[in-house]
């Protein structure tokens, strides 16, 4: 009888151990924009802003492969202060003198969609459109340098990072000349 509570012991443990009860490693360090803002001001560095919503599939999936495969999460969190924003959440953003709010806000509402962030509508347009997810790049100053939208793969979200990551993009604008001739570490 010992021999099965020892072995079963041992599964549990194991099991736990393996699951998501364990602690996680090799993760992006996401902040509050409030918290990016405050390290920024102490050691200045690029900065990613992940602009999602709760109901965005694309999204999610971005979260659960891209944003924790191993060359992204390390790359990401030595080369920039990550921010997750809820391009519908309630938060109050205090951006560069101006104050940003969700007019729209339902807290009833708060897994489907709920009206659109005032901060979503200044950083997150591209050509015109807000779509999900975009990731908006910003320099160490906090100067705006674009929005990206869509759902990448690790490997095709490397030479993104990399071209600002290394101020690529000041030398070499095009980043279609700059991905003709890019060199990914991910082998996805």
């Amino acid at each position: 009888m010992n021999k099965y509570i020892f072995a079963l012991s041992f599964i549990l443990i194991a099991s736990f151990s393996f699951s998501g009860f364990a602690p996680k490693d090799g993760k992006i360090n996401w902040l509050s924009m409030e918290e990016a803002l405050a390290m920024n001001e102490k050691k200045p560095r690029k900065m990613l802003v992940d602009v999602y919503t709760n109901w965005c599939g694309p999204c999610k999936r971005m979260n659960s492969t891209t944003f924790v495969h191993p060359f992204i999460v390390d790359y990401v969190n030595d080369n920039y202060y990550a921010v997750k924003f809820n391009a519908e959440g309630n938060d109050t953003i205090q951006f560069k003198g101006k104050v940003y709010v969700n007019k729209q806000f339902n807290p009833a509402k708060v897994n489907t969609r709920n009206g659109t962030h005032d901060f979503t509508m200044a950083i997150a347009p591209v050509n015109g459109r807000v779509a999900y997810p975009t990731i908006v790049y910003f320099d160490e100053e906090l100067n705006y340098l674009t929005g990206v939208q869509g759902a990448y793969g690790a490997k095709d979200l490397e030479p993104v990072l990399k071209w600002f990551g290394t101020d690529a993009y000041v030398e070499n604008p095009d980043f279609n000349s700059f991905k003709a001739t890019f060199v990914p570490e991910v082998a996805e």
